[in-house]
């Protein structure tokens, strides 16, 4: 009989929060008991395994992510969509490291079809539009704003630009007003 008040998606978001805590790479299905008093296999009746902790983990990150990147994009193009998208990532790193890890996790074909990660590349296609691009390019944009966002993230979040002049936050800047110009003007594409 599972326990009380235990549920795959209780657990999952239980998880999430433990990733953000300890790291992502840390979670377990034993950790997660230890969270909540519970016998590793009291957790089996609602998960399978550690990684399936971690793929639930996630989707629920994908999900986040999306949700206030559709929020944040609402109404604007452009630079504004460019830079309103690029700080929705990073603020999310910064909120929520271990769940900003989980993102990245390699899903299996099935499940990234069905995961929000879709709506992540309809949503980046989408503010591309506004700069004209076609294919190739647009694929191409996609993996260099996709590159840049999250190589700048994962430094930062390294503590890579704490120590020197300018601050991270004017470089962010700079970094999307260049991007937003090598777009805009299709420059090397």
């Amino acid at each position: 009989m599972a326990r009380a008040g235990l549920t795959t998606e209780r657990l999952v978001r239980a998880g999430a929060e433990l990733a953000d805590e300890v790291g992502f790479d840390q979670v377990t299905v034993s950790a997660l008991a230890r969270r909540f008093g519970v016998k590793v296999a009291s957790l089996y009746s609602h998960l399978k395994n550690s990684q399936e902790l971690k793929t639930g983990i996630a989707l629920l990150a994908l999900e986040e992510l999306a949700d206030r990147a559709a929020d944040a994009l609402a109404g604007r193009a452009g630079r504004d969509a460019l830079t309103a998208f690029a700080n929705v990532y990073r603020d999310y790193a910064r909120e929520h490291p271990g769940r900003y890890a989980a993102a990245r996790l390699r899903l299996d074909p099935d499940t990234a079809a069905a995961s929000a990660g879709g709506r992540h590349a309809q949503m980046m296609r989408a503010i591309l539009r506004g700069y004209d691009l076609v294919e190739p390019d647009q694929t191409h944009a996609v993996r260099l704003l996709g590159s840049v966002f999250h190589g700048y993230v994962a430094l930062e979040a390294a503590g890579g630009f704490g120590h020197s002049a300018p601050g991270s936050q004017e470089t962010w800047t700079w970094i999307l007003d260049r991007l937003d110009a090598l777009l805009r003007n299709r420059l090397a594409l």
